[in-house]
């Protein structure tokens, strides 16, 4: 008699067992029913419900070791080295049962953007342990239904907010969905979240939007999302008083946030007083359509916002200034420092929170924001991050000189090609504390990067050693000698084409934006002319920036865009 009708005889009991021990050794099904005398379709059967043909090669061991023990176990005179095999088989079929269901879990692909326990604990320990007073009253009053805050520059909000989000996100399972006002800007939030989790755990956060195991999902939106309605979920919105058409653009923010256990959250730097932001800041909104005696008072001063204020139309209001940041732990800023590069005007409007009055701006906001737009989003043809960003196509450089210790600003402009083009600034630079060499090898650099056909550079004063030094390279650097007329020139071709809806610019640039709300028109020392400034002297600076620009605009005739030939500047 052979092994296999030996195995049949003996183990008629435990048919199926054998029966799938003679298919994982590559018996057909007809030739093991023939053999054990079963029907085929009955095999057929057991095949599908145990899913023979997925068997791993631990469950065939294990298979071969249970008709091994059964074998034993019916055997009638047993003898001590059977009773000592019996037990080898018993522990090692109960050793590959757990293995297998461990093996099965180390080879399972773990889930995406997870994070244990322990890493989350750690998270939210460093995000506590990393906070300013001031940001922890934030983080203290997160129960808010909206919180609404007025800020310096660069005292860590979008920082903060990116980290609190993202904490909430992993401990309640609720969206977070950040609006900005472009693309670019959104996407700050993003690599914020990114790198907070990446340095604390070193877990690599990925997709867009990011999607948590728990479902909480981090949508980063700019403000031509206008499918934004169709999001729910915490949001937060920066920079909202640099945004354009913000009544419209917050009905539908706020419908996102309109059932109850979603919290709203604004942040921004003040702008003009004529933003359609500030009636719904300083509570002028809630009381429209009011009687006299039915409106209600909201204090947005600053002794009243200082820490922060809960008030009567349900908003949780506080205005940080950089000397209430200094003073709440911030040790970032040197502000004698900070006094000696600002002038008044501008180191209130941009430290101190306070509002400016563009009634009397050579640009207003209005017109400004219809320049803003969502760059990534409309220019396909500009690769920042590419070797040649625009390809061959022409730009033109303008620089504007620093003085004393204020900052030499340079803008690269992509000017029109057809008649229907705009001027496209594409990059911004602010240059402080280099040298004349340092800065001209910075302007090199650019003309290596892309097809520079102009550069302008105003030479009254301190620019003369860059020009000197970029003349070497570019021969054809055009020198702007300032005086009253050729500032008029200047402030009247920016005018030109801000009206004319001719120029565009990323909606994050609101630097670019107040430095040119900040130039205002003057009379000379004499009082017989007309000039403009920006409230810029020896120890104090600004709009270095805006200067930039209009020095690039300038090489389009005052007349352009109408009825010339776009190429033959080039």
């Amino acid at each position: 008699m052979d092994t296999v009708s030996t195995m049949s005889d003996a183990y008629s009991s435990d048919s199926r067992c054998v029966a799938r021990h003679l298919y994982g050794q590559g018996w057909r099904l007809s030739a093991i029913a023939h053999h054990l005398q079963i029907k085929r379709s009955t095999l057929a059967s057991w095949k599908q419900r145990e899913e023979w043909n997925r068997s791993s090669v631990a469950e065939r061991v294990a298979s071969s070791l249970e008709i091994r023990l059964s074998r034993l176990i019916e055997k009638e005179n047993k003898e001590g080295k059977d009773f000592k095999e019996i037990d080898l088989l018993t522990r090692q079929i109960e050793r590959l049962s757990r293995a297998e269901p461990a093996k099965a879990q180390a080879i399972k692909k773990p889930p995406r953007n997870a994070l244990t326990e322990e890493q989350q604990a750690q998270l939210r320990h460093a995000f506590i342990d990393s906070l300013f007073d001031y940001q922890k009253v934030w983080y203290r009053n997160g129960h808010q239904r909206t919180r609404n805050l007025l800020k310096s520059r660069q005292i860590g909000a979008t920082w903060y907010f990116a980290r609190e989000a993202l904490i909430d996100a992993l401990e309640t399972g609720r969206n977070q969905i950040f609006l900005s006002a472009s693309k670019a800007q959104a996407q700050i939030f993003r690599q914020y979240v990114i790198q907070f989790a990446q340095d604390v755990t070193g877990v690599e956060l990925r997709g867009e939007p990011i999607v948590l195991p728990n479902h909480a999902t981090l949508y980063f939106l700019s403000t031509n999302a206008r499918t934004a309605q169709s999001y729910h979920g915490n949001f937060y919105f920066d920079e909202y008083f640099w945004t354009p058409q913000f009544t419209t653009l917050n009905k539908v923010a706020s419908g996102m946030a309109m059932h109850a256990k979603w919290r709203k959250t604004y942040f921004s730097t003040p702008s003009s007083l004529n933003h359609e932001a500030y009636p719904f800041w300083s509570g002028e909104q809630i009381n429209r359509g009011r009687k006299a005696d039915e409106q209600i008072k909201i204090d947005t001063s600053h002794a009243a916002l200082k820490m922060g204020r809960l008030g009567e139309d349900g908003q949780w209001r506080q205005r940080v200034t950089v000397e209430d940041a200094v003073s709440q732990g911030c040790d970032l800023f040197d502000l004698a420092q900070l006094k000696r590069e600002y002038s008044t005007n501008d180191y209130q409007n941009l430290l101190m929170c306070q509002f400016i009055d563009d009634t009397a701006s050579v640009f207003t906001l209005a017109e400004l924001q219809r320049c803003m737009i969502d760059a990534w989003a409309e220019w396909e043809d500009f690769k920042p991050f590419a070797q040649r960003p625009l390809g061959n196509k022409p730009v033109w450089i303008g620089y504007d000189p620093s003085l004393s210790r204020d900052a030499a600003g340079c803008v690269v402009v992509a000017p029109p090609l057809t008649s229907k083009d705009k001027f496209r600034l594409l990059e911004k630079y602010q240059w402080r504390g280099m040298d004349f060499e340092t800065q001209a090898e910075q302007i090199k650099q650019l003309t290596e990067r892309y097809h520079v056909a102009y550069i302008g550079i105003d030479t009254t004063g301190m620019g003369q050693g860059v020009f000197q030094l970029v003349r070497r390279f570019f021969p054809a650097v055009t020198s702007l000698n300032y005086s009253p007329e050729v500032k008029s020139r200047l402030v009247l071709k920016g005018q030109a084409v801000i009206r004319r809806q001719r120029l565009a610019f990323d909606a994050s640039w609101t630097d670019l934006a107040q430095a040119l709300m900040s130039i205002r028109q003057t009379l000379t020392a004499s009082g017989r002319q007309v000039t403009y400034q920006a409230n810029r002297n020896e120890t104090t600076g600004h709009a270095d920036l805006a200067w930039a620009c209009l020095h690039a605009l300038d090489h389009e005739p005052l007349a352009g865009g109408d009825n010339h030939s776009f190429m033959e500047f080039y």
